[in-house]
């Protein structure tokens, strides 16, 4: 198997992002809080990985499925616990089954290869998995394909399949009851041995060969090109294969110190304020008096930096084990870092979007270039930026602060690392731009383009 770049294009694409964000909650703690980190001493704002992956490849997703970019037409996977329903909806709707039998079914032959599935008492959980499965969009119309195909077969299984389910749950549920007779209830508390479990440890008919290889093929990653990238792990499943992704992602965080602002919000109640405008009298109207709603909303504002990189050898090797050509791998390699990289670029986490308008954001300067090794910049930033005016010993706003120090760290970096080469900047900041054309040694190419960034 062959796995090679091309010999013009290093191993790593390394992508550096400054961006100043004002009055934003793009993700939040357990309770509502802006997450944070203490580095060189101070506390930071942090935007978490998971967040901008998710923002990342949700993106190039999207684009993708509207015929738009480099993986126009491409297939992308789907993140979901639902794949269950799904298939049953493939069933119905593609197949003519009926909805219960149908859900019944696609929720048997997943859980017999290998998925646990929540609480069959509880409907809201009855039909999802109880881990997130990525997997490629058309997972749920191959299986389903596959069930209608083998339809014969695999009713009568799915019958015997519930009906020894039942009767292991009946069996468990007979043995606790024995067991409460005969000891303590605190001794039969710990001892555990739910139904749930034993139902699970019950010798239950084992799926059709045939049937557990075409769910496993459905579920490999295939050519879906975002699990390739961003990489999947299924512990459930011991023979479906996990992926260990091409792109790396650090946590963002500000270059400076955080402050956090508790915005205290009132909501008007309009039949409230309707009334009291058509009052007749000065008491009819206080009782109309007040907000619909107060509270509290925390906001974060400052310029952050981000950093991720793309293993190309990695993502080749991925696209060819999932069964692509020497010749595919590379033609999907080199549309999906273009992909990549217009993702790190444009997207954004889509929390309070509507009320701060945050995923209009453009970053103040993008900085990417290629190696033999990964290269994380976070050290120029472990001295906080002082935001004081130069002239009382500050280095000014930390937009174009952090501009000159990450540039200086870049060039000072270069200068001893023989392997980075084809480093290029972009800024959307008029401010940044003018900048930039006053810097020197930079080591870095200025380009107007997103897609300008990769070579």
């Amino acid at each position: 198997m062959t796995s090679n770049v091309s010999s013009t294009n290093s191993q790593f694409l390394s992508l550096h992002l400054l961006e100043t964000l004002v009055a934003v909650l793009p993700v939040r703690d357990e309770n509502g809080a802006p997450k944070s980190i203490v580095y060189g001493g101070t506390e930071r704002h942090m935007i978490t990985s998971q967040a901008r992956r998710r923002a990342e490849r949700v993106h190039t997703r999207n684009r993708a499925n509207a015929g738009l970019g480099a993986l126009a037409g491409c297939r992308t996977g789907v993140r979901t616990r639902e794949w269950a329903l799904i298939t049953a909806r493939a069933l119905a709707s593609e197949h003519g089954w009926d909805m219960d039998e149908a859900v019944r079914t696609a929720r048997a032959v997943l859980e017999a290869t290998g998925l646990k599935f929540g609480d069959p008492a509880k409907k809201t959980v009855a039909n999802l998995t109880k881990v997130l499965l990525f997997a490629p969009s058309d997972a749920g119309t191959r299986i389903a394909a596959h069930i209608d195909e083998q339809a014969e077969t695999i009713r009568a299984w799915t019958e015997e399949y519930l009906a020894a389910q039942i009767e292991a749950a009946a069996a468990a549920k007979r043995k606790k009851g024995a067991r409460k007779s005969t000891v303590p209830d605190e001794q039969s508390a710990s001892e555990g041995g739910g139904t749930e479990s034993a139902a699970a440890d019950a010798k239950l008919p084992a799926l059709p060969g045939a049937t557990r290889a075409a769910v496993l093929t459905a579920l490999a990653p295939r050519d879906a090109v975002d699990i390739a990238l961003y990489g999947r792990f299924l512990a459930e499943i011991a023979d479906s294969p996990n992926v260990d992704g091409a792109v790396q992602s650090s946590h963002a965080f500000t270059v400076h110190e955080a402050e956090q602002v508790d915005d205290f919000y009132a909501a008007a109640d309009d039949a409230k304020l309707d009334r009291k405008s058509n009052a007749l009298d000065f008491l009819e109207a206080a009782d109309d008096a007040g907000a619909g709603m107060t509270g509290y909303q925390s906001l974060i504002t400052g310029t952050f930096y981000r950093h991720a990189v793309l293993d190309r050898v990695k993502l080749r090797r991925n696209l060819q084990a999932a069964g692509m050509s020497a010749q595919e791998a590379e033609e999907a390699s080199v549309a999906a870092e273009t992909e990549f990289v217009t993702a790190f670029v444009d997207a954004f986490p889509e929390a309070k979007k509507n009320s701060t308008a945050s995923t209009g954001s453009l970053p103040a300067l993008v900085l990417a270039f290629e190696g033999e090794r990964p290269y994380n910049y976070a050290a120029a930033f472990q001295a906080p930026i002082d935001e004081n005016p130069v002239d009382k010993d500050g280095e000014g706003p930390a937009g174009p602060a952090a501009v000159k120090r990450l540039l200086k760290h870049h060039g000072f970096v270069s200068r001893r690392r023989p392997d980075i080469k084809a480093s290029h900047v972009l800024t959307y900041d008029p401010q940044i731009d003018e900048l930039l054309s006053t810097l020197k040694d930079t080591g870095a190419r200025v380009v107007t383009s997103a897609k300008e960034l990769t070579a």
